[in-house]
């Protein structure tokens, strides 16, 4: 073999092999986070649990995401920025953690931390917290990461394995939250949880209240019905700044295969309809998140979504910062 031949192809093996430091690239190539100086919310994702492409779908609206590895939709989580305590949340574990996690992470520059210093989750559908798993020894090996649950959530993550292992293994440690009880952060940032309607087969469903410095959200990802609730939705979007709530479908039409009975949540023109009263400023604090594969506003240049908007509402997307 020609000596020149032989170095090459010793050369592109070690290079096709080696995975060891963060290599730097040209300054061209480096994506540059915005810059987040103050206690901000950011939405890392906004796709329901099943992720998007789904599996099996045949539908057309999967078909370019399966034709494009380059088109990224993430499941829904929230990631929370304590700048004048260099700490960051995420509100749930989704299975894309993982790059949410670095996102958020990065955020907050002063510090070199992988990990979060906490997360809170809303209850046990798949795209809420299994996410937990990158955080084992299979992965990263996590030491004592706060991970915030209600009662159910922790007795059936500290029953059912592979999540009792990151128990037993300390990869995680259980804090456990009560209905409407704040859970503080800082001295100017508190956690709420608050049980609403949803399947419950394996643990209760809870939204949060996350106050900041000077503003406050709602993020109810799941929830049956709105009528099923025991609050007023339209008092509690007046009570806060922003308010991130589930439009998992835009209507019962969307799903053809599937008895969506089994499946409830409110829809998109449910909602519209419900909230067709309150007054601009109001209206501006929706924001609609967990949103099915099939779900039209995804594309914000679609009918439906351009319906959602004129009508004063928001949709959100991968990245929005909201400051707290």
């Amino acid at each position: 073999m020609n000596k020149y031949l032989l170095f090459f192809s010793i050369f592109y093996i070690l290079y096709i092999f080696s995975c060891t430091e963060e290599k730097t690239l040209p300054p061209e190539q480096i994506k540059k986070d915005p810059v987040i100086t103050h206690t901000s919310l950011v939405l890392l994702g906004t796709i329901q649990d099943a992720g998007y492409p789904q599996i099996g779908c045949k539908k057309a609206c999967c078909a370019p995401i399966f034709n494009n590895p380059n088109i990224v939709r993430e499941v829904v989580s929230l990631g929370l920025i304590d700048v004048p305590n260099h700490r960051t949340y995420l509100f749930e574990a989704t299975p894309d953690m993982v790059r949410q996690m670095k996102r958020i992470t990065r955020y907050e520059s002063s510090s070199e931390q992988e990990i979060v210093d906490g997360i809170f989750l809303t209850h046990a559908h798949i795209g809420h917290y299994t996410g937990l798993m990158y955080l084992g020894k299979e992965a990263t090996n996590a030491e004592n990461v706060p991970v915030f649950v209600m009662p159910r959530m922790k007795e059936y993550l500290t029953q059912n394995g592979p999540w009792s292992q990151l128990v037993s293994q300390k990869n995680i440690i259980l804090n456990e939250m009560e209905n409407e009880k704040e859970v503080p952060l800082s001295k100017d940032l508190q956690v709420t949880p608050f049980l609403v309607p949803h399947r419950d087969e394996y643990s209760e469903a809870v939204g949060f209240k996350i106050k900041g410095p000077n503003k406050t959200a709602l993020f109810i990802p799941d929830i049956d019905k709105w009528e099923k609730w025991e609050k007023d939705i339209m008092e509690e979007i007046k009570k806060v700044d922003y308010a991130f709530l589930d439009a998992t479908f835009y209507s019962g039409k969307e799903i053809n295969n599937r008895d969506i009975s089994q499946i409830p949540h409110p829809f998109v023109i449910e909602s519209l309809e419900k909230f067709k009263d309150l007054d601009k400023e109001n209206k501006n604090k929706v924001i609609f998140i967990h949103f099915n594969h099939t779900n039209p506003i995804i594309d914000t240049s679609s009918k439906e979504a351009q319906k959602v908007m004129k009508a004063g509402f928001r949709i959100g997307s991968p990245n929005d910062v909201f400051e707290l």
